[in-house]
């Protein structure tokens, strides 16, 4: 389960502590951008770690699948379809387009796999019955955990997109300055 800490130092108890978002009148809009672009990063790694654990799941199930119709090939075999099925089903949740890469790839793919403890996925075929149930409700719950913090984090993310915008259209703040401070970046 993921547990913001109050007063922690990972990224997460940073963008989910309540003081994060308050205030956000009297932030430049150099800070808006920057929190909201630190809360879209985790969402990216929130999301990264949901897609991980929905992978695992198809896996978990596809087996339980081929046990329940007596089925020969062996999950590996149908590997790549089980992926790309999860791939182009319809996106459940609140999607939205992720134009950042996963900053920590290692570290939620380790805690995926740790879900499983000492059992090693990449034969779910030498699994019983009932250690299959067990690894598909962890990851199910792991999964919930996930997804209620990621729908935490996007509410922070749109208020920082809601109060920049609100900028925009009262005219506090300007297109030019922006494509100035830009340049500036970009030259410096």
């Amino acid at each position: 389960m993921i547990e913001v800490r109050p007063g922690g130092r990972r990224r997460i108890d940073r963008v989910l502590d309540p003081g994060y978002v308050q205030g956000l009148g009297e932030l430049s809009l150099n800070q808006l951008r920057e929190r909201r672009d630190e809360a879209a990063q985790e969402e990216t790694d929130l999301s990264y770690l949901r897609r991980l654990l929905h992978a695992r799941i198809d896996i978990v199930r596809a087996e339980q699948q081929r046990r329940s119709t007596g089925g020969q090939s062996s999950i590996v075999e149908q590997l790549a379809t089980i992926l790309s099925d999860n791939a182009l089903r319809p996106a459940r949740g609140l999607g939205r387009h992720q134009a950042l890469e996963p900053s920590r790839a290692g570290e939620h793919r380790r805690q995926a796999e740790a879900l499983v403890g000492n059992s090693d996925l990449t034969d779910v075929g030498v699994l019983s019955d009932d250690k299959l149930i067990e690894i598909l409700r962890d990851y199910g719950d792991e999964e919930v955990s996930v997804s209620t913090r990621r729908r935490e984090v996007q509410a922070v993310v749109d208020l920082f997109n809601s109060e920049i915008a609100a900028r925009y259209r009262d005219r506090t703040a300007s297109v030019d300055d922006l494509l100035a401070a830009e340049r500036a970046r970009e030259d410096g």
